[in-house]
């Protein structure tokens, strides 16, 4: 066990949402599936909580999350979260956006590759939960829909203005924000949101098999170039150059590294440690 973990334990079951580990790959499936998997407050503030401490499961080297039945997430509840946050005052709902935005934060800044297998439609927040994956496997049926203004609300939600236009561009990024139309598999994939379109049947085998080729690679440089990824988006390039010197000076003392040379030199494949 690692000398650096508090000595409270660790969350194995959440209440809000299914929760699993297996071989190193950590499952999150939303599970209301008669509302889309529409989020209710609660598993807002699981999700949040679970990412932030994902790390210190030692067990876990990559999150897929996914849904029940036909949608991946349709968003906030309408009446569980939508029709309560009419009673709020101000300072509630800054309490309630500033939670909805620490779980995307908290997706960028996990160290551990996520993956979302998106099943169906993926509205509001969760088309923003999708976003804040690294990875975003399609089915066929799949479809996006930043519909923030639909509902009269700014198109820019937790921290969409940010990441859309970093991976799909300005103009296609306003034109999602702004008018919050849906967007089929297929396009997803031309404009470069989408990772990879299959057919339904296909999208849990092919998200199990990126998650396998995940957990059983460098956990530690796969990690450590997400990592760089997120600090460098608002770097000059200079700093970038900096940064990444010193941080591959680094890995070159590490284990996966040393184990890459001498699996090399011995003709076989590395067995990668993570270290």
């Amino acid at each position: 066990m690692s000398p650096f973990r508090a000595t409270a334990p660790l969350t194995k079951e959440w209440e809000h949402f299914e929760f699993s580990v297996d071989d190193g790959v950590a499952t999150v499936t939303f599970t209301r599936p008669e509302k889309l998997n529409a989020l209710t407050f609660d598993v807002y503030a699981d999700l949040r909580d679970l990412v932030v401490e994902l790390p210190q499961h030692e067990d876990v080297r990559v999150l897929v999350i996914t849904g029940q039945g036909r949608g991946f997430c349709s968003g906030g509840d309408v009446e569980e979260i939508i029709g309560e946050l009419q009673k709020f005052e101000t300072a509630e709902l800054l309490e309630f956006t500033r939670m909805t935005g620490a779980v995307v934060k908290a997706l960028r800044e996990c160290p551990l590759p996520v993956i979302a297998a998106v099943n169906g439609v993926a509205a509001g927040a969760g088309s923003v939960i999708a976003l804040a994956s690294d990875f975003r496997l399609l089915a066929e049926s799949a479809k996006f829909a930043f519909l923030f203004t639909k509902v009269g609300l700014a198109g820019a939600d937790m921290g969409s203005a940010y990441l859309l236009p970093r991976l799909v561009g300005l103009g296609r990024a306003t034109e999602l924000l702004i008018l919050g139309d849906k967007v089929s598999a297929a396009r997803a994939s031309e404009i470069g949101l989408a990772t990879q379109v299959v057919p339904d049947a296909d999208l849990p085998a092919t998200a199990t098999a990126l998650a396998r080729r995940l957990a059983d690679g460098p956990a530690l440089a796969y990690a450590t170039t997400k990592v760089l990824l997120t600090r460098e988006l608002d770097m000059d390039l200079g700093s970038a150059i900096e940064l990444e010197a010193m941080t591959q000076a680094l890995l070159m003392t590490a284990k996966d590294h040393k184990e890459f040379y001498a699996a090399w030199t011995a003709g076989r494949e590395p067995r990668w440690t993570g270290r």
